[in-house]
């Protein structure tokens, strides 16, 4: 068989190596192969191995030297809030003044101040923002984005926030996953009556389902937000619909998040600053994907998620960007690794999982990215280094060289294409 594609001259090729979930002390190992190459056909992996690839060749064969880099599978971004409208820089000196969130909510700020964007941004609007925000993420080394809703609060701007994402994921190269938030929060309009609005958004779900806008169903289920009993009757009237759940909880104070996300078997529960021990057992007794957003940890001067407890527990981890306007604004993945290096004392075997086959398993897509394999998408990118720990030593700037999605080359010397 000819090949589309061979990429040669790979210094090290490193892929997580086993079946996902992968848990506790199997983060911490990967294949790696030396002098290596890739062949691909119709964008799928034909061959990986080290040595001669001469049969693959034909005339037609695009030929692409790694010179002697480092080459790893596309980077997985499995928790972002990819669509929204606005920023809040106003708010920035603020926040770093000490002043408490609530005070800010208060004024009109915070997640209310996006909301307020969001809906008030035309389509175009929101889809050219998300547009630029998915360019750099790509520029990073993304391949594959999880985006979720959650800044509209209401039908019509939870639909055009999904509609912007799935207008993206059939016009853009990176492969996007949409998730419905619409209990991100109560919006104003109720906040005198949120059974009201846990009734409605109930409602709303089975449109979205309708429309085929989302995959996984989210709920922020944290002190102040939605109950544990809250969040369980929203995911569990998705969950009868086909919406997989997921579960925003521990970010701040441990209310039953993380048992509720193993119960209903969700692909994840997300944050985990203040989960606790008994909670990191049950979810090492679980498939749930404990996904770690060490980002908002950074920029909230926040504690970080015990990733070292929940890894040495037995559990199985990811690792995002959580990126949004509010508490995590920057698509530079790889400063999330490099966070979780740092702060979350991952090491870099474990990080290279937690940003590949877990984020894809997360995502249940690990059968077709998260590794390089025979018969996976060719979803690779050519870091500008010789091994994985440089690039989580030498921190805040963009390592990746070239990207590859579905075999097509996306990002050359650090520019698109």
């Amino acid at each position: 068989m000819h090949a589309d594609l061979v990429i040669f001259n790979i210094g090290t090729l490193l892929t997580p190596n086993q079946v996902p979930p992968v848990k506790g002390k199997d983060m911490n190992k990967a294949s790696s192969f030396t002098n290596a190459f890739i062949v691909v056909k119709d964008g799928l992996i034909i061959d990986i191995g080290e040595g001669n690839y001469d049969k693959y060749l034909n005339d037609f064969t695009f030929m692409h030297n790694a010179n002697n880099n480092l080459v790893i599978p596309g980077l997985i971004d499995s928790h972002t809030h990819l669509v929204h409208g606005g920023s809040r820089e106003h708010e920035f000196s603020k926040k770093i003044a000490g002043i408490p969130y609530l005070d800010i909510l208060r004024q009109g700020g915070g997640i209310l101040s996006t909301v307020k964007s969001t809906r008030e941004y035309t389509f175009q609007k929101l889809y050219d923002k998300a547009l630029k925000s998915l360019n750099k993420m790509l520029l990073f080394g993304v391949t594959t984005v999880e985006a979720k809703s959650g800044y509209g609060l209401n039908l019509e701007t939870e639909i055009k926030q999904l509609e912007v994402a799935k207008e993206l994921n059939m016009k853009h190269p990176v492969d996007i996953i949409s998730t419905y938030l619409g209990a991100h929060t109560t919006p104003l309009e109720y906040k005198d009556n949120k059974a009201s609005y846990i009734k409605s958004l109930v409602n709303d779900m089975n449109i979205i389902k309708e429309k085929n806008l989302a995959t996984f169903i989210d709920v922020f289920c944290e002190e102040g937000v939605f109950t544990k009993e809250e969040s369980k009757y929203i995911l569990e009237q998705g969950k009868l619909i086909g919406l997989v759940p997921k579960v925003h909880t521990d970010e701040i104070v441990s209310i039953g998040g993380t048992s509720l996300a193993v119960t209903l078997e969700a692909s994840s529960a997300d944050h985990l600053m203040a989960i606790n021990s008994e909670d990191i057992i049950k979810l090492a007794n679980s498939n749930v994907i404990a996904n770690l957003l060490p980002g908002t940890s950074f920029y909230l001067n926040k504690d970080y998620a015990p990733a070292r407890k929940i890894i040495d527990g037995g559990c199985a981890v990811a690792i995002s960007s959580d990126y949004n306007p509010g508490s995590s604004p920057s698509e530079n993945f790889q400063f999330i690794m490099q966070l979780s290096a740092s702060k979350l004392k991952m090491t870099p075997y474990e990080i290279l999982n937690a940003s590949t086959i877990n984020a894809a398993y997360n995502l249940r897509i690990s059968n077709q990215v998260g590794s390089i394999e025979i018969g996976k998408k060719a979803d690779l990118v050519v870091m500008d280094s010789k091994n994985i720990d440089y690039i989580l030593y030498h921190f805040g700037i963009n390592h990746t060289l070239d990207v590859f999605k579905n075999g097509k080359l996306l990002v050359k010397n650090r520019e698109l294409v």
